[in-house]
């Protein structure tokens, strides 16, 4: 019989994002978890992404019949059959071996949407042979017009569905954690989709007493997107809106939809946090174009909560990450049931059996 003090321990399941967040701690470099879970300055805006969803109260309704759940959304004319897409995040390699083609796999399996980062591990027509869902790319337009064309080309012919433009850094924001650790990418990390363009290799941010990066064009206006719905067919998304005129002018500039995100936090300190201001976005919107959102989303409980604020769908970026340390592809095919059951669950209990039924009723006044 063996002694129980010396039979080793069974290690606790992991059954929530936060159990993955805490072990993929454990498992990744510090440079690396530094890069993934800082955000900018003293991290305000981090913590109100998360605190703005605890502070929302949930109105249920009792006897309405629940047995069966619809928890299908239409984006950009595909039905998908749940709100939840996977945000772009660069360099994943840093989280795991085989980076960008692991989370398609999982997505694949998850049945959900990935956007790649145009800062991925892997090219997009890599990314793209290994994918069985929808394929969104995530762009910054680069000051090369022409290579920035190309890769517009590229993602067509990789058979991207959409493209998701990030306007909301102009400048890298005082990542502090990154500074302190001294972040750099390491020997077989690069940014697969920008090979051959000049200052493709340079550092991850300007020198100090800088703001610029070679990487990212601070003269980008509303005339560029023009410009980018003209050499493209793919719908446009923009990514970084939290300021409701910005999304009327959207609207009019003829995008596809728009990403309610203060990129998970990570550039302008004491922004709101993007469920605050996902309700004043959607309202000036009007149902015109899909309004998606990021940021904190831990829980199925964040994802009602996010719809009934309006929300066509959510993307979380974080927390597959987590589950890419932890387990690859199965992590984040894993992380993303986890939110599809609680969702589930969150739906049944508060008596809306359909995505439809979801309306700002849910939440407690």
């Amino acid at each position: 019989m063996e002694n129980p003090a010396t039979t080793p321990a069974t290690p606790a399941p992991l059954i929530d994002v936060p159990d993955f967040e805490r072990e993929a701690q454990t498992r990744l470099p510090h440079i690396s978890w530094e890069y993934i879970s800082g955000a900018a300055a003293d991290e305000i805006t981090l913590r109100w992404n998360r605190e703005s969803y605890d502070r929302l109260r949930l109105m249920p309704r009792a006897l309405v019949d629940v047995s069966r759940l619809d928890t299908r959304v239409t984006l950009l004319g595909r039905q998908h059959p749940l709100p939840i897409l996977l945000a772009p995040t660069a360099y994943q390699r840093l989280t795991h071996p085989e980076g960008d083609l692991a989370t398609a796999r999982g997505a694949g399996a998850a049945d959900v949407t990935m956007v790649a980062s145009i800062f991925a591990s892997n090219t997009i027509e890599e990314i793209a042979a290994v994918a069985t869902r929808p394929l969104w790319l995530q762009l910054y337009i680069q000051r090369d017009r022409d290579f920035t064309c190309e890769l517009v080309r590229r993602a067509e012919t990789a058979g991207c569905e959409a493209l998701v433009l990030t306007v909301d850094t102009p400048v890298l924001g005082p990542r502090n954690r990154e500074l302190r650790s001294r972040f750099a990418l390491p020997p077989g990390v690069d940014r697969a989709n920008l090979r051959g363009m000049p200052n493709a290799l340079g550092a991850h941010r300007s020198t100090e007493g800088a703001i610029f990066s070679a990487l990212l064009d601070p003269s980008l206006t509303w005339k560029d997107i023009a410009w980018l719905r003209s050499i493209t067919r793919l719908p446009v998304l923009l990514k970084g809106i939290l300021n409701p005129d910005d999304a009327v002018r959207a609207v009019e500039a003829g995008v596809a939809g728009i990403i309610v995100s203060n990129h998970g936090a990570r550039n302008l300190d004491t922004e709101p946090a993007t469920i605050d201001a996902l309700p004043a976005v959607a309202a000036k919107v009007a149902g015109r174009v899909p309004v998606l959102v990021d940021g904190g989303i831990r829980r199925g409980t964040d994802v009602l909560k996010a719809l009934a604020l309006g929300a066509t769908a959510v993307l979380i970026g974080r927390p597959y990450l987590y589950g890419l340390a932890v387990d690859g592809a199965a992590g984040v095919t894993r992380v993303v049931n986890i939110l599809r059951r609680e969702f589930e669950m969150a739906m049944a209990v508060s008596g809306r059996p359909t995505i439809a039924a979801i309306d700002s009723s849910v939440i407690w006044r």
